[in-house]
Parts: C-alpha cells; sequence; structure tokens
C-alpha cells in the first residue's frame, strides 16, 4: 500500500476506467438482446440502424475507457516496479557481510531482477481480475433481473468452479515456489561458472561443470514439468464443468423461449452471458499460476527489503578525522552459534602504529580486519575507535577514513583512472595521476597502452594481478584514510612488482594506523609490533627480532614460512638470514631484473 500511497489519483482514473468499461461490456450483450427483440416485433431499418449506432458508441466508449485504465495501470505499475527494484538494490547494498555467507549472488541477483517483473505481474493479473469480477457482477444483476429461475440455474454452477480452483491453491503455491527456487539455482549456478570459468579451464573441469549444470537444470525441467502437468490437468476439468453448465442453461433457456416464459433476445443475452460470465471464473485458475509466482516473487523480494540488519548501530555521529587507536576490550565473536572465533578477546592498538597479525589458517586474523572494517556485528564485549564506540558511528562516514587492501583485489569496469578515484569521486585528474606516480615512481604506468585511461575489463581481468594490486594500493593512497587494513598485498605478485609495493607502503603507512594481515617476511619485518593468533587468541606479540629470540609460536612460523623468503636464503644453509637494507635490497632487485 505504501508503494501504491503516492499514485492514489491515478489509481482514482484506473477504478474509474474499471468500472465504466465494466459497465460497458455488460451494456453490449443486453444491447444486442433488445435489439433483437425490437426487431422480432418490428423489423424496420431505422430500428435497425439505432441498434447499430448504439452498439458502435458503447463499443467506442468501452474501449476508451479500457484505454484509459490499461495506460493508467501500466504507468502506475511501472513506477511501482521501478521503486520496488531501487528499494531491493538498496537493501543489497545495505545488507551486512553475513547476508551474502548465507545468500549466493546468483539469488540475490534473481530477487532484484526476475521477481520484480513477476511482481509486476501479479499487480496487473489483480486489475484484470477485478474487472472482470465487476463485470461478473453487473451481469448477474442482469439475468437476476430477466429471468430469476434461469439466473438461478447459472449461478449454480459457478461455485462449484471457483471451489474447483481454490482447492488447488495449496498445491499449487507450493508447486509454483519451488519453480522458483529451482531456477535461482539455476541462475547462480551459471554466475558461479561464468565467475570461476578460469579455474574451470585450468583444471580441465569444463565436463565436470557441464555434468553438474545438467543435474541442476534437469531438476529445475521436473518441477516445471509437474507445474505444467499440474494446470494442464486443471483446465480440462473446469471446462468440462463450465461446458456442462453451458448446456443446461441452453437447454433450460430454450425449454423457456419454446413455452413463451422467455424472449429470443433474453435467451440470446443469457447464451452470451454465459460466456462473459465462466471467463473470469475460469481465469482464476488460468491466472493462479502467475498469480502464484506473483506472490512467490513478492515475499522474496520483500523478505530482501525487510530483512533485518545483523550489523546495528546504536547512533549515527560523524566521526571527526580518526587518529586511528584501536580497542579490543573482552570482544566475544562467532559467524554462527556453534563455535566463538573470539572469546573475550582483548588487544590495543596505539594511533600510528603498524601492527602485523601473523598465524595459521583459522587463527582469527582476517576476523580482526572484518570487525574494524564493521562488517560482522560482535555478540559481546566493545570495540573503540579513538576511544568510541564503533556502534556509535555513522557507518559511511567511518568507512570513508578506513582504507582496505585485500589480498586479491576487485576492479570495476573503467578505466584505471576510474578505479582510483573510486572512493573520492570528485578527485581531480591532477591527484589522480600523483596518488598513481607514488607507486613505484609511476613506472607501472608505462607498460600500459594508454597509462591511467587504459581499460582495465570486467573485475580488472584485463591487467596482471600486479597491476591490480598497485592500483588498489594506490586507490587507498588516494582515500588518504585514518586507518588501514592490508592482507598482504604483495602475496600474489612478482618480486620486482613486490618491491613497487613496498615502496608504495612506505607512503601508504607513514602517520596511519595500519593493520597488516602478513603472509611475507618483508611485511613482517616492517611491522613496528606483531602479534601471533592461534585459535582466535594472542599467543605471542613483540618485534621481529625479540620473537624470534623467544623460539616459540613465531620462531616456528618462521622456519615454516618466512625464512624461505629471505633474500640470502639457502635451503639447508641452518642460518638465520641476514636484515639487508633498502638501498641494498632495491640494488639487487635490479641487477636482477637487468640479468633476466
Amino acid at each position: 500500500i505504501d508503494y501504491f500511497r503516492p499514485h492514489f489519483g491515478a489509481m482514482g482514473l484506473i477504478v474509474a476506467g474499471v468500472v465504466l468499461g465494466a459497465v460497458l461490456d455488460a451494456v453490449l450483450p443486453v444491447l444486442i438482446a433488445r435489439g433483437i427483440d425490437n426487431l422480432t416485433h418490428d423489423g424496420s431499418n431505422e430500428t435497425l440502424i439505432r441498434l447499430i449506432v448504439a452498439i458502435l458508441v458503447a463499443g467506442a466508449l468501452s474501449w476508451t475507457f479500457n484505454f484509459v485504465r490499461q495506460w493508467f495501470s501500466t504507468r502506475v505499475v511501472g513506477d511501482v516496479v521501478r521503486k520496488v527494484r531501487l528499494d531491493a538494490f538498496d537493501a543489497v547494498m545495505e545488507r551486512d557481510m553475513s547476508f551474502y555467507d548465507e545468500f549466493p549472488s546468483g539469488k540475490v541477483v534473481s530477487r532484484v531482477t526476475s521477481d520484480s517483473d513477476d511482481f509486476s505481474n501479479v499487480v496487473t493479473l489483480t486489475l484484470n481480475l477485478l474487472s472482470q469480477g465487476l463485470l461478473v457482477l453487473i451481469i448477474s444483476g442482469v439475468l437476476i433481473h430477466i429471468d430469476p429461475v434461469l439466473a438461478l440455474v447459472t449461478l449454480t454452477i459457478a461455485p462449484v468452479i471457483v471451489a474447483i480452483a481454490l482447492a488447488f491453491r495449496h498445491l499449487a503455491r507450493i508447486i509454483t515456489q519451488q519453480a522458483r527456487r529451482s531456477m535461482a539455482v539455476v541462475n547462480n549456478t551459471v554466475q558461479e561458472t561464468i565467475s570461476g570459468i578460469s579455474v574451470a579451464k585450468n583444471f580441465r573441469q569444463e565436463g565436470k561443470i557441464y555434468n553438474e549444470f545438467h543435474v541442476v537444470n534437469d531438476q529445475s525441467y521436473r518441477v516445471n514439468l509437474r507445474q505444467g502437468f499440474f494446470f494442464v490437468g486443471l483446465f480440462p476439468v473446469l471446462n468440462t464443468i463450465a461446458g456442462l453448465g453451458t448446456t443446461i442453461v441452453i437447454f433450460v433457456g430454450g425449454n423457456r423461449v419454446l413455452g413463451h416464459n422467455l424472449t429470443a433476445g433474453s435467451w440470446y443475452l443469457f447464451a452470451q452471458a454465459i460466456v462473459i460470465f465462466w471467463f473470469p471464473l475460469t481465469s482464476i485458475a488460468s491466472f493462479w499460476s502467475q498469480f502464484q509466482q506473483g506472490l512467490a516473487a513478492s515475499e522474496r523480494i520483500f523478505a530482501l527489503i525487510d530483512a533485518e540488519p545483523r550489523v546495528v548501530q546504536t547512533a549515527q555521529e560523524q566521526p571527526p578525522r580518526l587518529r586511528g587507536m584501536i580497542d579490543f576490550r573482552d570482544l566475544v565473536f562467532r559467524y554462527t552459534d556453534r563455535q566463538n572465533v573470539l572469546d573475550h578477546f582483548t588487544l590495543h592498538i596505539p594511533a600510528g602504529q603498524t601492527l602485523a597479525i601473523v598465524g595459521h589458517t583459522g587463527a582469527g586474523k582476517s576476523t580482526l580486519a572484518k570487525l574494524i572494517s564493521r562488517f560482522y556485528e560482535f555478540q559481546e564485549g566493545t570495540l573503540l575507535i579513538d576511544g568510541q564506540d564503533i556502534r556509535t558511528f555513522d557507518l559511511g562516514g567511518y568507512r570513508r577514513q578506513l582504507g582496505i587492501v585485500p589480498q586479491i583485489p576487485f576492479l570495476f569496469s573503467g578505466t584505471i583512472a576510474d578505479n582510483l578515484r573510486y572512493g573520492v569521486p570528485d578527485a581531480t585528474d591532477e591527484a589522480v595521476a600523483q596518488a598513481a606516480k607514488r607507486i613505484g615512481n609511476g613506472d607501472w604506468l608505462a607498460p600500459l597502452p594508454d597509462g591511467l585511461a587504459t581499460q582495465v575489463g570486467e573485475a580488472g581481468k584485463g591487467l596482471s594481478m600486479g597491476q591490480r594490486q598497485i592500483i588498489a594500493l594506490a586507490r587507498v593512497l588516494l582515500q588518504d584514510p585514518a586507518i588501514i587494513i592490508l592482507d598482504e598485498a604483495t602475496a600474489s605478485v612478482d618480486p620486482l612488482t613486490e618491491a613497487q609495493i613496498q615502496e608504495g607502503l612506505d607512503e601508504v603507512l607513514h602517520g596511519r594506523t595500519a593493520i597488516l594481515i602478513a603472509h611475507r617476511l618483508s611485511t613482517v619485518e616492517g611491522a613496528d609490533r606483531i602479534i601471533v593468533m592461534d585459535q582466535g587468541r594472542i599467543v605471542e606479540e613483540g618485534d621481529h627480532a625479540d620473537l624470534l629470540r623467544q623460539g616459540g609460536h613465531y620462531a616456528l612460523l618462521y622456519n615454516t614460512y618466512f625464512r624461505s623468503q629471505a633474500a640470502d636464503y639457502e635451503p639447508g644453509s641452518g642460518f638465520v638470514p641476514v636484515k639487508f637494507t633498502d638501498t641494498e635490497v632495491k640494488q639487487m632487485l635490479e641487477e636482477r631484473s637487468i640479468s633476466s
């Protein structure tokens, strides 16, 4: 109702069009019936001409009112569906990350697109059924006025048809919902396949993916087949009953005409009224599949719009320029109800500190970054930013001061410049160019055909992983955040690109609080402080040298993962690598690049 409220004026015209159209549609067979009776007693041309003119006028007015109804209903339904789709897309933007953990992207896309179309269909069908229902009421009144006995015979069949149609309502709803769900699974499978097509081709799994899609598609086929058989089997039953009713009316009416209890024109009116009368009743079943489909779609799309957010802000305060002090105080967090990922976790990160987090997979490293980003809601405890509860910030204002560089960056279609200014849409071309040149002195732009105007392709697939990572880093640099989270920006790149990124990191991290989820030795060694996590707990903390001397978890991780990344490491040498200066590292990289 709220969606239709702004269109109440147009809805009034639609209702008027429905009423007047239904009246004139009912008038037409009455005029013909009266014309037959008049021609029976007076066959003059004048009577015939008056009858033809009356029919033409009534037909023209009926067409006009129906056109008005269809015109305004199309406009109103189109506006409402547009608003519903905008609200659904807004809900997609507003949902927190836990929502996307639960619902695959293909099903979310299906709700925003196809479900909104089905919602528009159910509104249009409702208007059509209201028009047909009003026509039935008018015709029923006319029939009762002409001949109550024959009208009673006609009306007696109607409840039987309606009862049969409604009896199948629950089953129709279940089958239709199954059909919608199966189509959503098909959409999700296709989208996932296209997104991961490079992996499938790399492992030569095209046949396996095809077979999986064949199973999903076959399930959808069987559900749709059941739906089709259901409605195909229902219509013959309804048409048979309608045909029996028509036969009874014609037989009883014919006998009453022969007995001079009913005129020929009135009998014709009953015969014509039967067609008008049965159509909306059988249409209840005919439209029921689409109606149920629209109701199921409406449930799905409004469930998306009305979904309660799990990340709840207690206030909407615009944060000032943040210093970047972060405090986890006795915090409890879990993704599901089964197990706590963080159990009464406490951590203090001073403003401006570069903190590296290391640990085995599943230790809770990324969870800390997600909580600082306010992507998930924690269950107990407190998370403070500059001494203020993170739940009191306006999320838009807070995240504008938060820079995130994931391990696998995502770029939107467009140019490199478009992606650089994604966080700062009003950034000038000069500012964009300066941010790009602050990473590796801009040397990474030289191989690109059009520089900053180079098209990146879908999800950045037109560029190498290293180039995408540099763009993601420059994008954060242009944003100028107070807090930076890096999920190891150098984990998937070559040594030369790593050197360029590492050089850019010095620019990005200067004067900011940085959370580094570390997988590379260069990142760990450059941190002010290192914490080692295991099963959601901090088991060690300190700097690189101190932790090595302790010979605990960090030393084990170092010998397992980091040691082989040292510049002078030789397998089997047994010694701890020395630390090179930045100048020595750059010189070695230049010599290696020249020799290669």
